[in-house]
């Protein structure tokens, strides 16, 4: 009988394989009988706010800007789009697909102060910039009281 090393991070890869699979969503192929399903997905975002607008910039690699769409309605900015398969080649094989394609949809709620119309998008390197402007706030207005 031959030690082996124990590595927990492989245990706990083989655990997540193995739940995956039990609802349905490996991604990953082991051996010829196991069929790789596509899951849904949904680009990664970083939203942050500085003094003068709102920032949203999500991970979209692979995705050509004409399948990507932007809407601002009712205090809600949605990203939509797509990124379509590469064409299977009948001289390549493939060993291993891990990444989504298809259609993807984000959503985020917007607070009052931003001014939609005047939004701006970028797509540079596979990152969309969306640029949202604030407006100008109403600031609060002081009453003074008198006491008698």
């Amino acid at each position: 009988m031959a030690l082996v090393k124990w590595d927990p991070w492989h245990e706990i890869e083989d655990m997540f394989d193995r739940y995956t699979r039990a609802i349905g969503m490996s991604r990953r192929t082991r051996g010829a009988s196991e069929i790789a399903t596509v899951a849904d997905w949904s680009p990664q975002v970083d939203i942050t706010e500085g003094s003068n607008e709102f920032t949203i910039k999500a991970e979209i690699p692979e995705v050509n800007k004409d399948d990507v769409k932007i809407t601002i309605d009712n205090g809600v900015v949605t990203i939509q789009g797509e990124r379509k398969q590469e064409k299977e080649e009948k001289d390549k094989k493939f060993h291993r697909i891990e990444r989504f394609y298809g259609s993807f949809s984000r959503s985020f709620s917007l607070p009052d102060n931003v001014n939609g119309n005047a939004a701006k998008a970028t797509f540079k390197d596979g990152v969309l910039t969306l640029q949202i402007p604030k407006t100008a706030e109403a600031k609060p207005k002081g009453i003074e009281v008198k006491v008698e």
